[in-house]
């Protein structure tokens, strides 16, 4: 099924100039907001003077934004964190699922997944500066199961993720025990300076 058919794509605002930080002022999300892997953090995100922005340029929970420059254009869902709308920059591209076809979960993780990112790829413009144009997202083919089986496969990938990041904090805690222990070696292994004698 072609993307355009289970969401509503969206360019992000195009701002006018810098972004300019205001307390008061609406929470903004950008392109260097979003690592290739973490899972945007609202509390992390600047407010900025933005005045008068339409309501289609606001992202919440159930939106997911996708990354239409650089090297890697993954997609990133929003969760319940997202509690308070937020004002998606430009080259940000706002993918709103239908939710009757798609889950935001699934559609991300669909997204980067590497048949997608295939197609992705060779659709691509720029050789400085890689850009995904809107075009090429409407045309996506991608794999939409039922909905029960998108949320099994969501939890599962969710699971493996979960695994993989305690296996690599089990093994950063191994390095560092092994370390400790073979400089405890070193140090217990090294020849004692013999006392210098003191002359009368």
């Amino acid at each position: 099924m072609r993307l355009a058919a289970v969401c509503s794509i969206q360019m992000g605002y195009t701002a006018r100039g810098r972004i300019e930080p205001a307390a008061d002022g609406m929470l903004a999300i950008q392109l260097s907001d979003l690592s290739a892997d973490a899972v945007p953090n609202p509390d992390r995100l600047t407010r900025a003077s933005l005045i008068g922005i339409s309501d289609r340029y606001l992202v919440r929970e159930g939106d997911v934004l996708f990354r239409s420059r650089g090297e890697r254009n993954t997609a990133h869902a929003l969760n319940r964190s997202f509690v308070e709308p937020v004002v998606a920059i430009l080259p940000l591209v706002i993918l709103r699922p239908n939710p009757r076809l798609v889950t935001a979960d699934y559609l991300a993780w669909v997204l980067n997944q590497a048949p997608a990112q295939k197609q992705l790829e060779a659709t691509a413009h720029g050789t400085n500066i890689r850009m995904v144009p809107k075009a090429s997202l409407d045309e996506l083919d991608v794999d939409t199961p039922d909905l029960p089986t998108q949320h099994r496969i969501t939890e599962i990938a969710n699971l493996v993720s979960q695994e993989e990041a305690l296996m690599g904090l089990l093994a950063d805690k191994r390095r560092q025990l092994v370390s400790l222990t073979l400089s405890e070696l070193a140090k217990r292994a090294s020849p004692k300076e013999a006392p210098t004698r003191r002359t009368s």
